[in-house]
């Protein structure tokens, strides 16, 4: 490809939304262009890459015997329907109607019309086990697209489906498309973790997330010393053990004046009633807080979550525990039409399915029974002292809501956690039955007896890898693309006005493809500086760069290594095969000189 033809124009500004480097380098360098909020538009160079990225992943998908197929994107609504995702995706789904008035929906995934597809044509154990999989545009109506093509609301995604007669065969397709993905992101060439991961509204009993490790992820995991990793959604509290009640003092309540926020609460507490063995701290007081919840059928419900005064609630892990529900802020309304509720001094007094307000109440693992706790008296101006779990109070139930700091104990007792932020790349679940039940999927066994199939989900973000690459791998100049996704090997610039030079880049041109290698030849005239064509370069990110310039009539060209920016003189005779050898054989480039 010569750049004089290519349709292809690079920006020297960032574009005015660009958040995370992907996004500003890709637009940049002319990959993707935006169409509206989360939409864009691949181009001749993106596409390549992207391709590159799809065949990674079609390898790896075949070497477990796994067999593509392709849905369309445009769906029925019925199956949704018999999942009742047509109600619990909510506003994050695509619904249209046709001419007729019948329902439709722009696929956000597609386990229904694997399953029914299956369901159609096969009906026997002898027929499995079997694996399936697609690579296929995706729509999620996101409420809030950003980070360019890291969170779109149009993206293309492979996803495969094993289906197994039983648990052990569900187990062995699990492990064979997890050893398949480990493959896949070692090639893609970026940093990754496996974290163990909650199955959220996808439901069934395994599930785990690779993720990029990138610190402009949306995603926090966790990770020990000893080897645990879970995104922070799937991390489970270390809760004490129980304490005695005997001995522990009355509750009582106190005038706390002024105390709205825990801080001052605490303050208080120095001050009036001081401890004789230590001072009051945050993690001593139960901070109630309450949510609504909008269910997928447009409901709304009251939520009170109960936490250790230290921590916040992380809505991101109250949202996958609550989920299909969405959270949405308690506000005044809400407040009115609940009188018995005091703004800032709310207690469990009043809280709970059997109290006065009927609001359910859940708390924290750590609010186990015999702990004493300072919390809301609901009296304005009023706050419990010594109110002791399961004697003074009961909750409705427990939930992980608080958030997860560096320092915790890990939930297998492997050391303490610290936290790391990534990009979701890929996520692989054990179904189960789950949608095998809903859509009746069963096949005779080996005793003539109808079984429900058993099902694995597998997702892999393609579009989303290209950036992913990207974050990992750029520097201050561009984007600097591993050979295994570049779009060119070689990006070949013929440099200055001389005939000659412009001549000779044209044969090396010729040369270097005939040798299998893909060019990019940038073959622009005279008129375009030097300066721009290297700008130019170091920002659409090529493995290697070769100038044909004013050494080229002694007969030596400068190859540079765009990943550690080292330049050697090469002899002009030599260039072909070292180039071969280093695209082909994976040889390191000559000494920088």
């Amino acid at each position: 490809m010569r750049m004089s033809r290519l349709f292809l124009r690079t920006l020297r500004d960032d574009p005015a939304d660009a958040e995370v480097p992907s996004h500003r380098l890709l637009v940049r360098a002319g990959y993707v262009r935006r169409v509206a909020p989360g939409i864009y538009s691949w181009l001749p160079l993106g596409l390549k890459v992207l391709a590159r990225v799809e065949a990674i992943v079609r390898e790896e998908m075949e070497a477990i015997g796994a067999q593509e197929v392709r849905f369309p994107a445009l769906l029925p609504r019925e199956p949704y329907e018999a999942s009742n995702r047509w109600t619990e995706y909510g506003p994050n789904l695509f619904r249209l109607t046709d001419r007729k008035g019948a329902d439709l929906l722009l696929g956000p995934t597609h386990e229904e019309l694997f399953t029914l597809l299956v369901k159609d044509l096969y009906g026997s154990y002898k027929d499995l086990p079997l694996s399936i999989y697609q690579i296929q545009t995706k729509y999620r109506d996101e409420a809030r697209p950003r980070a360019g093509i890291l969170r779109g609301r149009e993206f293309i995604m492979k996803d495969s489906y094993s289906f197994d007669v039983d648990d052990a065969g569900l187990e062995a397709s699990y492990q064979a498309h997890r050893a398949a993905y480990v493959r896949i992101f070692d090639r893609l060439g970026f940093e990754y973790v496996v974290v163990h991961a909650d199955s959220g509204a996808m439901g069934g009993s395994a599930s785990e997330e690779f993720l990029a490790v990138s610190d402009t992820g949306e995603d926090t995991f966790v990770r020990s010393p000893g080897g645990y990793a879970a995104n922070v959604e799937a991390v489970t509290t270390v809760a004490p053990d129980p304490v005695p009640f005997d001995g522990l003092p009355a509750a009582h309540a106190e005038q706390t004046p002024d105390t709205p926020t825990i801080d001052t609460l605490v303050a208080h507490l120095q001050e009036r009633f001081p401890r004789d063995d230590r001072a009051w701290t945050a993690a001593d007081t139960l901070k109630n807080v309450l949510v609504m919840l909008r269910h997928p059928d447009g409901s709304r419900s009251p939520l009170a979550v109960g936490v250790p005064g230290d921590r916040e609630v992380d809505p991101k892990r109250l949202e996958t525990q609550v989920s299909p529900a969405e959270v949405e802020p308690f506000g005044e309304a809400d407040f009115a039409a609940h009188p018995d509720l005091v703004k800032g001094y709310i207690g469990p007094a009043v809280l709970g399915e059997d109290g006065p307000t009927g609001i359910r109440y859940l708390v924290d693992p750590r609010v186990v029974d015999g702990t004493r706790w300072v919390t809301g008296a609901n009296v304005a101006g009023s706050h419990v002292i010594d109110l002791v779990a399961g004697r003074d109070f009961t909750a409705d139930g427990t939930i992980e809501a608080a958030e997860v700091r560096a320092g915790d104990p890990a939930p297998d007792g492997s050391g303490p956690l610290e936290l790391a932020r990534g990009i979701e790349m890929g996520h692989i679940f054990q179904l189960g039955r789950k949608y095998a039940e809903v859509l009746d999927l069963k096949v005779l066994d080996e005793n003539g007896k109808l079984v429900t199939v058993t099902m694995g989900s597998y997702g892999v973000g393609v579009s989303r890898a290209v950036a992913a690459v990207v974050e990992s791998s750029h520097d201050d100049l561009g984007i600097v693309w591993p050979r295994a996704l570049a779009p060119y090997d070689v990006h070949l610039i013929a440099a200055g006005k001389d005939e000659a030079v412009h001549l000779g880049a044209a044969r090396l041109y010729d040369e270097l493809r005939a040798a299998g290698l893909d060019v990019l030849f940038d073959d622009r005239p005279g008129k375009i500086s030097l300066g721009v064509k290297f700008k130019d370069a170091e920002l659409l990110g090529m493995p290697t760069i070769v100038v044909v310039g004013k050494g080229f009539a002694d007969g030596v060209v400068e190859v540079k290594d765009r990943a550690t920016g080292d330049r050697s003189d090469v002899p002009v005779d030599d260039l072909v095969e070292l180039l071969s050898a280093s695209v082909r054989e994976g040889r390191p480039l000559p000494p920088p000189t």
